[in-house]
Formats: structure tokens, C-alpha cells, sequence
């Protein structure tokens, strides 16, 4: 019988090794999340299995009414959820801590992938690790079902994930490539960093949030994630020159002016063709100074934005921003292309454009579809319940919460 010791707290080093090189690999697993959760109380907690680190878990420790606690573990425990004696010694463990810390019941959605196919799939196909669902409820968790929408859970269920192909532009679709290209003619420049472009991206994220009435996060919280991940990070915003454009457009029209006016009048066929390209321009012309007038000047300018972290093998895109007036400029399918890049050059695997609602028919999903993605769907949330008979009470009191606590 394998000899297991649990201690409630390792040293970063060791937590990040393991983590960051196992195949449930995920950024919210990363030691310093929890430094992002700073208003969770936390331990970076891990098993020994004969002597080897073999699982670990950030556990995250929400401070309720009455003294009582939550723990909740984002997408872990990571470990061999083959191995059922570190499984159930591991949950067994975290059981005793949850008591130690008036735990209610402890929450988990393990990284563990039951499907990757394209969201055009509606076969969804599983790839047979549902089986791990019993493995864990035999170690004395609960399964809450494979929910459908993003409000049923704390992390989505589904995600659109992008696997490191050998050429990045050419693995996206026609459409994708035509509208960076259109993005390549507006000449919009992609500019990275971190702390000099917070204000930019902030600005961006909070017109995003006006437009689509969400709450997501403001400039203070998107620095702390910088500070919190120095090497990791990176900032991206597009930039849009609209004095550059306006005079490229009135260098074309001019050219087709004096076109039309050297052209002989019995060369109808071509005429047709160049007040056909001169109505084009005056249109372009058009739509480019309706967007100065709106925004009051043709400086250069931030128009869309991203802020990413990369973590072992994956990468995450946490958030993004546009101003919905440069929206004919293309500037998100430019800036997302070289966010990929970026992550791939520094050795990620997989790329998260995060996640979306289960029916894969919504918006968002057909959004990140124009960056051929395929859909991973995770095996979901368990329960672990601590007092049992407080449990179902609690449970109740949680679901009533469950939306402030995604936001915590």
C-alpha cells in the first residue's frame, strides 16, 4: 500500500513545477491566482505519494456569515484521477481542512475534458472521460450535472480553445483571413506591453462593458493581474491612424480624377469602371469621416485591445475591448491573430478565447468560430459536502449567491 502525506501549504516553486507540466495544466491552478482571488482567503495545499509530489490544488476560501466557510478549487484538483487511493485520500484530506476552517462544503471543476469538437458538431462527441464521474463521487464528492448555460456554474463548461497549428494564418477560415487583410489596408498597428497601455485597455474593456451592459473588471484589477504574472502577461492594442486613411483616400480619388479626365470619351467600358471605383472611394471617404466626426479628431488612437496570461502550455484571453465606431476597420480579427502568435512563439499549446454558452449557437460562439477553434466541454462541477447536514441548506443559500461569487 503507497505510503501518502497532505500538507495544507507548499512552496511556490514546487506547486508551479508540478502544475505547470501536468496535463490538466490550467492558469487558474497557477500558484499566484491566488493573488488574484485576494479577497479569498487561500492554501496552496499538495499530496505525497511515496515520497513524490503527486496532486495539488489551490483552494480558494470564502469567508460566509456565522464563521462558517466555502472552499472552492477552479478547474482542480490537478492529479491521476486514475489513481483512486490518491483521489480519495486527497479529498479525504481537504474534508478535515474544510472542518478546520468551518467549511460548509468545498466546490471543484476539475480540468478534465469529456468532448473536443468543432462547435459545428452536433453530434458532440465524448471522448469516454465521463467515466471519471463515478471515479470521484466514489471518493465522496457530488457530480452537479453537465449544465448547459454559463450561469449554471462558477467557470464555464464549455471553451473555445485553440490548438497550436504549424502555419497560424493559414489554419483560419477564408472569411478570417479576408478581414485581416482588410484590417492590413486600414493599416491598423498592433502595439503590446503592460502597465503603459492600462489606461488605453481599461477605456477599451468599459466601452465593451456600455455596449453590452456586462460588468467585467476595471484598470485596477487588470494592473494587479500584470503585477501578479510580470513574465507572463501581455497587453495588446490596436491602433488606428484615421489621418493616415482620410489622406490615402483622397490620394486615390485624386488618382482616379485625373484618370477620368485624361480618359477618351469613347472608351465607355473603362469610364464605367473608374466612376465605379470613384463612387467606392467617395463611400470610403464617407464612412472614414463619419468616424472622425464621432470621435472628434483623427489622431491616432487605441481601438481595440486584449490582455492575456500563458501559463505552462496554455494561454488564457482574459479580456478584450474594442470602440464599436472602428468596428468596419477589422481591428479585433488583427489583434487576435497576433495575440495567438505571441502565446505560440513562447511555447503555448493550447489557447483559450474562454468560455460560451453550452447550446454553441450564441454570438460569442460564432464570433471566436471565425478563429477555428475547436470546443473543449469539461466534465463540470462537484460538491464535497463537509457538514452533511448542513449541506443541503447550504447548497441552497449558495445558489441564491452563486452569480456574486463568480464575480468575488
Amino acid at each position: 500500500m503507497s505510503q501518502f502525506i497532505f500538507k495544507n501549504e507548499i512552496s511556490q516553486q514546487e506547486f508551479d513545477t508540478f502544475a505547470s507540466n501536468h496535463a490538466l495544466c490550467n492558469l487558474l491552478q497557477s500558484y499566484n491566482w491566488s493573488k488574484i482571488k485576494s479577497n479569498w482567503g487561500s492554501m496552496h495545499t499538495g499530496v505525497y505519494k511515496d515520497g513524490q509530489l503527486a496532486g495539488v490544488a489551490l483552494v480558494l476560501i470564502k469567508q460566509l456569515p456565522l464563521g462558517f466557510t466555502m472552499f472552492y478549487i477552479p478547474r482542480g484538483p490537478i492529479m491521476d484521477y486514475d489513481d483512486q487511493e490518491l483521489v480519495t485520500f486527497f479529498f479525504q484530506q481537504l474534508r478535515k481542512e474544510g472542518k478546520r476552517h468551518h467549511c460548509l462544503f468545498i466546490k471543484m471543476d476539475p480540468c478534465i475534458e469529456v468532448g473536443v469538437y468543432p462547435s459545428s458538431d452536433t453530434d458532440r462527441p465524448r471522448n469516454g472521460n465521463e467515466k471519471y464521474v463515478s471515479k470521484i463521487e466514489q471518493a465522496g464528492a457530488i457530480h452537479q450535472g453537465f449544465t448547459m448555460t454559463l450561469n449554471q456554474s462558477i467557470q464555464a463548461r464549455f471553451a473555445s480553445i485553440l490548438n497550436k497549428p504549424e502555419d497560424l494564418f493559414a489554419a483560419m477560415p477564408k472569411k478570417t483571413k479576408k478581414l485581416i487583410k482588410e484590417a492590413d489596408k486600414r493599416h491598423i498597428e498592433i502595439v503590446s506591453g503592460q502597465e503603459e497601455l492600462l489606461d488605453d485597455f481599461a477605456r477599451l474593456v468599459e466601452m465593451t462593458e456600455s455596449r453590452k451592459h456586462v460588468s467585467l473588471r476595471n484598470r485596477e484589477y487588470f494592473a494587479h493581474l500584470i503585477t501578479a504574472y510580470p513574465n507572463d502577461s501581455i497587453i495588446m492594442l490596436a491602433k488606428c491612424n484615421l489621418k493616415l486613411i482620410m489622406d490615402e483616400c483622397n490620394q486615390r480619388l485624386s488618382t482616379l480624377e485625373e484618370q477620368l479626365a485624361q480618359l477618351p470619351e469613347n472608351q465607355k467600358k473603362k469610364r464605367f469602371t473608374l466612376e465605379e471605383q470613384k463612387a467606392s472611394v467617395l463611400k470610403d471617404i464617407h464612412n472614414v469621416q463619419e468616424v472622425i466626426d464621432a470621435v472628434g479628431s483623427d489622431e491616432s488612437r487605441p481601438i481595440a485591445g486584449v490582455l492575456t496570461i500563458r501559463y505552462g502550455r496554455t494561454c488564457e484571453m482574459l479580456y478584450a475591448g474594442m470602440d464599436e465606431r472602428f468596428r468596419r476597420f477589422m481591428p479585433q480579427y488583427k489583434t487576435y491573430l497576433e495575440n495567438f502568435q505571441w502565446a505560440f512563439d513562447h511555447g503555448v499549446e493550447e489557447f483559450s478565447m474562454g468560455g460560451v454558452e453550452g447550446t454553441l449557437d450564441d454570438g460569442l460562439t460564432h464570433f471566436k468560430d471565425n478563429f477555428a477553434p475547436m470546443i473543449h466541454e469539461y466534465i463540470g462541477e462537484f460538491d464535497i459536502p463537509v457538514y452533511k447536514l448542513l449541506y443541503k441548506p447550504a447548497k441552497m443559500m449558495y445558489e441564491k449567491k452563486r452569480q456574486q461569487l463568480k464575480e468575488a
